[in-house]
């Protein structure tokens, strides 16, 4: 099957760039979800030492990957410990 893509690529080499943004975004889309499972605090890999993780996070901690205009530092707890 590679094969194939390589004989294409070298048949129209208009399709090479084609083929290195599809890489590109495949490539983006799997670190994305890597990143999601290993810094989430919402997934929970260790049941036994800390089941619940996001009962852990204070106020101050950024857990999202992007937010507009929120200043994490400037935050205070509304809730109660538990």
């Amino acid at each position: 099957m590679l094969r194939q893509i390589i004989g294409q690529a070298k048949k129209y080499p208009s399709l090479i760039p084609l083929f290195v943004f599809i890489g590109a975004e495949g490539t983006g889309a799997a670190l994305y979800v890597l990143l999601l499972a290993l810094f989430n605090p919402n997934v929970s890999w260790d049941r036994k030492n800390n089941p619940e993780p996001w009962n852990k996070l204070g106020p101050n901690d950024q857990y999202k990957f992007y937010s507009v205009n929120v200043d994490f530092s400037q935050l205070k707890k509304e809730g109660p410990d538990f």
